[in-house]
């Protein structure tokens, strides 16, 4: 039987939350099968629940902001996506994240400080089928017309990979890779996407603060790039960096699912918005998906197996 997962052990992490420049205090804990991933505001007087669903999803303009029953009145947890993309990699179905503030901490502005800090808490398997959405039918969602156009798609597919296609106005991320496809059962998501970093151009960034985000951005976090380079010192750590991150990001958007994926999904210039957008449609379509699970291992895809242990 493919099983579900979740931590041995607590593991926390203090940073800042990037949009508000906040001092954060985290805990990751583990939690029983079949909870999904749940966030609680322990800073508030009476602790709030926060479970992670696309209907919960209350505002991704930004990153991807959570709350009870999606009201966006309600209090929030933002920029969910990284942690997200790395239990998405380590195939960690099942976790408790106490958190001090309305917003996950950047770290190092990618996923690898997460999938650090998971795997040191160890991974256990539990004794409860590991439950995948499958799409049966292709879904596409689309935004805008001739330059302003984005879409993105999920299709039937034993196992799950993502393609993604940037197109930035700016010379140095133009100079870049513009398009990556990953298999999530290749292994490599550790190697290949988790490192990829959060970016921003300088002009954004300016405008941005103005209004009183990215108080907690720096190059200790973020790829900045002006209109013709890359800012930071250390230069860039893949050569697609900038795509690698959508991936990322898009990977995290779609566990918010709340199972993993067995399917095809395809982006064009999409982000966070474009994302929630789909998983919609898609859960809206009853005829759209199923969920399933694999008692023999050998039925599952190739490397779902050994997604989290095997590192």
């Amino acid at each position: 039987m493919l099983q579900q997962r979740t931590l041995k052990s607590l593991t926390r992490a203090v940073g800042v939350g990037i949009h508000s420049g906040q001092k954060v205090e985290m805990t990751l804990r583990p939690a029983a099968p079949d909870t999904g991933i749940v966030f609680r505001r322990v800073d508030l007087n009476t602790p709030v629940d926060i479970p992670v669903r696309a209907d919960t999803v209350c505002d991704t303009r930004m990153a991807t902001t959570v709350s009870p029953g999606g009201d966006p009145g309600a209090p929030k947890v933002q920029t969910i996506e990284h942690l997200l993309s790395a239990c998405a990699g380590l195939g960690i179905d099942n976790l408790y994240v106490d958190i001090s503030a309305d917003e996950v901490p950047i770290l190092d502005g990618s996923a690898a400080s997460y999938v650090y800090l998971l795997q040191s808490a160890g991974i256990e398997l539990q004794k409860a089928p590991k439950k995948f959405l499958r799409v049966k039918k292709t879904v596409e969602v689309r935004q805008g017309e001739g330059k302003r156009l984005m879409w993105a798609r999920l299709e039937p597919h034993h196992g799950y990979t993502l393609s993604f296609q940037i197109e930035f106005d700016n010379h140095a991320v133009a100079a870049t890779g513009q398009h990556f496809v990953f298999d999530m059962g290749s292994g490599q998501y550790k190697k290949q996407i988790a490192r990829a970093r959060t970016f921003g151009m300088t002009s954004d960034i300016e405008l941005m603060r103005s209004r009183g985000l990215t108080l907690g951005g720096s190059m200790d976090n973020a790829i900045v790039v002006d209109d013709y380079r890359v800012l930071n010192a250390d230069g860039l750590r893949y050569d697609d960096e900038f795509v690698k991150h959508k991936i990322l990001d898009a990977i995290g958007d779609m566990h918010v699912a709340g199972h993993p994926l067995l399917a095809a999904y395809t982006s064009f210039k999409g982000g966070h918005a474009l994302n929630n957008k789909l998983l919609r449609a898609l859960l809206a379509d009853s005829e759209a998906w199923e969920i399933v699970s694999f008692e023999d291992e050998k039925q599952a895809p190739a490397g779902f197996a050994e997604l989290a242990p095997a590192w």
